[in-house]
């Protein structure tokens, strides 16, 4: 699985190099027998961006993309998107992804975050939550919530700042690494797409994917 989120990261425009930022052996070794690069990190992060930071502060690039390895249907288009949005406005620092809630199931199932956004597409709150809250329960699952996908893009000074700030309360309830970024006080523009993604966090999930995959073959 990593190798293909590797390779599907490696096609997105704007992409230089992919790294994969590990404390694991194992997958630092699976990483390197497919020609892949990895690097070791401390087991002491408690989130994911808190690895890359680690990676990235020995890097030399202007923007770090965090794509996770239990991505494997990541769309490089979509990669591609969150760079833009980066270099289209030299204000913005941080960027993810969102997009339509299709299955009123998803609404409601915490393993699927949420996403409400501000008039300029910028995140207002994420949640495992079905937010907002449904007044009218009779007008279905709310329209103005997004489901979230968990890539990430930073300004590489931004990301390092971020790691080096203390984990939050909302961070540490959700366990959502990004509220940190709201509750210090800076923005997430959640670019939208088409595209959607399936995330491995349960058991059911990898059956899925490996059944995709199979049929993909």
């Amino acid at each position: 699985m990593i190798e293909h989120v590797c390779r599907r990261a490696a096609e997105a425009r704007g992409v230089d190099a992919v790294v994969v930022a590990t404390d694991d052996q194992r997958v630092a070794d699976a990483v390197e027998r497919f020609g892949g690069v990895a690097r070791m990190t401390s087991a002491r992060h408690k989130t994911g961006s808190d690895r890359v930071a680690e990676v990235a502060a020995a890097l030399s690039c202007s923007i770090v993309v965090n794509v996770q390895g239990d991505e494997p249907f990541v769309e490089p288009g979509a990669i591609t998107r969150m760079i833009d949005a980066l270099k289209a406005d030299p204000r913005l620092e941080m960027a993810t992804l969102r997009t339509t809630i299709r299955d009123d199931a998803d609404y409601t199932n915490p393993h699927v975050v949420k996403v409400v956004v501000d008039a300029n597409d910028n995140a207002l709150y994420f949640s495992r939550a079905a937010i907002p809250f449904r007044r009218d329960v009779e007008s279905g699952f709310s329209r103005v919530a997004y489901k979230h996908l968990g890539l990430y893009a930073y300004r590489r000074e931004f990301l390092l700042r971020l790691a080096a700030l203390p984990q939050t309360p909302l961070e540490r309830t959700e366990s959502l690494e990004q509220l940190r970024v709201l509750e210090h006080g800076y923005r997430i523009r959640a670019v939208e797409t088409d595209h959607d993604s399936i995330g491995v966090d349960t058991p059911e999930d990898l059956e899925h994917v490996r059944n995709s995959l199979t049929t993909r073959a």
